[in-house]
């Protein structure tokens, strides 16, 4: 679990991240520890500065015993040695102040606390010092370091803190984020270990985050519901083909063995052969449906999608179909806006979805049925509508009439494979449309909206 922590992405990128701001902490505090000691050295020499204009001032009226008082007096009031003062004359004898000796150069410098002739309480005490001349002597005026170099401890010393309170926390946060990530992670593998052993029905458990990963989790149970219905298209269709084309290719055996026994008895076959014509070419008319709506479903006609009217395709519907509904005694009316907008699509596709529809409510109601045809505007696309006022679709059977070879048992009397909703569901699917049956009390009405061209 500890290997699985360290390698996990959340991990990886919270470290990286911490490390990161860590090195932007480290810059920060450098900075900011320069600007502190640039600060504090001015602010030390301004003092040194006016310390000096303060005792100088005192040799006024060039009386060197005011001057050398003025000094003691202000290396007495100093304790620790935070502060160096020396009246220094011609001859580098100390006259007055709190260190043994002075150099002779004059203006800045920096001296250690040996160079003055001090016992510092550690070998490294140094003093910012300024030695200037004041009547024939010189002064000396320093300031200890240990101020600046005691902030500097502190200012090291918060970012080391802050530093490891922020490693601390980043590796915190990464091992929370990343056990959490990992428990998700798991949920996915688990899924689709249950889903590689069979288990179709098994979905990743979706939170309510709305992160990356509930979409991942979403994407992949969509692709799963896909992947589902598809088996459960094939193993029907497996049934179904075992089922529905066993009748006649038994019908076909039959009339073959009788054409061999009337051939054998000097009859006549041709009646024969042309029974077992017709029961070949519905054969292969059902499988070519089957070819054709798999070549659907896996898109390989989308290469010839171009803009479509709609409207142009229920025209020639109602040119292609108004004659053959009359012939039934039916009535077929269709309508549709002006000005619809064109849709990216395959127009023989499109025409044939229609003419399937059309077909099926020709073919299974009665006389006198009225079919209608509508393309409205509808939101963002166009939705097309396809009514009768027929005996309609028993609801507990919609859900079961777009799979390949189904048939209601009124419908298997009449001529028919049992394809032409399959293949109005797969041509839907293939330019995004949304398919619904529903009521048409009486009747049934097929909805189905197809979305506008993008640059429309």
């Amino acid at each position: 679990m500890r290997s699985e922590i360290l390698r996990s992405t959340p991990f990886r990128l919270t470290v990286i991240f911490g490390a990161t701001f860590f090195a932007a902490l480290a810059i920060a505090g450098l900075i900011a520890f320069g600007l502190i000691e640039r600060e504090l050295n001015q602010r030390m020499d301004r003092s040194i500065t006016d310390a000096f204009n303060v005792i100088s001032q005192s040799f006024g009226d060039s009386d060197l015993t005011d001057l050398t008082d003025t000094v003691r007096s202000h290396a007495t009031a100093t304790l620790d040695h935070d502060r160096v003062y020396a009246l220094i004359d011609a001859r580098g004898e100390v006259l007055a102040g709190n260190v043994a000796r002075a150099p002779l150069a004059t203006g800045w410098m920096t001296l250690s606390s040996a160079a003055l002739g001090l016992i510092a309480k550690n070998d490294e005490g140094q003093y910012r010092v300024f030695l200037g001349d004041v009547g024939g002597t010189r002064l000396l005026i320093g300031t200890s370091f240990a101020e600046t170099t005691e902030i500097a401890r502190l200012t090291l010393t918060s970012v080391g803190w802050a530093s490891a309170a922020i490693l601390i926390l980043v590796l915190a946060t990464g091992a929370m984020m990343a056990i959490r990530a990992q428990r998700r992670i798991d949920g996915i593998a688990a899924t689709m270990a249950r889903v590689g052993h069979g288990e179709l029905s098994a979905r990743i458990p979706v939170g309510a985050r709305g992160d990356d990963i509930d979409m991942l989790a979403r994407q992949v149970n969509v692709a799963l519901d896909r992947l589902a219905s598809l088996v459960e298209g094939m193993r029907q269709v497996s049934v179904n083909i075992a089922h529905d084309l066993k009748t006649p290719l038994n019908r076909l055996a039959i009339t073959v063995e009788a054409a061999i026994e009337a051939d054998l008895e000097r009859k006549p076959i041709s009646p024969l052969l042309e029974q077992a014509e017709v029961e070949i070419n519905q054969l292969n008319s059902t499988f070519d449906a089957l070819l054709r709506i798999a070549q659907i479903e896996a898109g390989a006609r989308r290469a010839r999608f171009v803009q479509v009217q709609l409207a142009d395709v229920l025209d020639k519907i109602a040119d292609v179909y108004s004659d053959v509904a009359e012939e039934s005694e039916q009535t077929l009316t269709v309508a549709h806006e002006d000005g619809l907008p064109p849709i990216e699509g395959d127009r023989d596709l499109l025409v044939q979805l229609c003419a399937n529809l059309v077909e099926n409510s020709i073919r299974y109601s009665p006389a006198e049925t009225q079919i209608e045809l509508l393309a409205v505007r509808s939101g963002d696309g166009i939705l097309v509508t396809f009514d009768d006022n027929g005996p309609g679709i028993p609801i507990e059977e919609r859900s079961k009439v777009f799979q390949r070879l189904y048939r209601i048992d009124q419908s298997r009397t009449r001529p028919g494979n049992g394809l032409g909703l399959s293949l109005v569901k797969a041509v839907a699917e293939l330019h995004g449309a949304h398919l619904d049956l529903g009521d048409n009390d009486p009747g049934l009405r097929v909805s189905i909206w197809f979305p506008i061209s993008a640059n429309k």
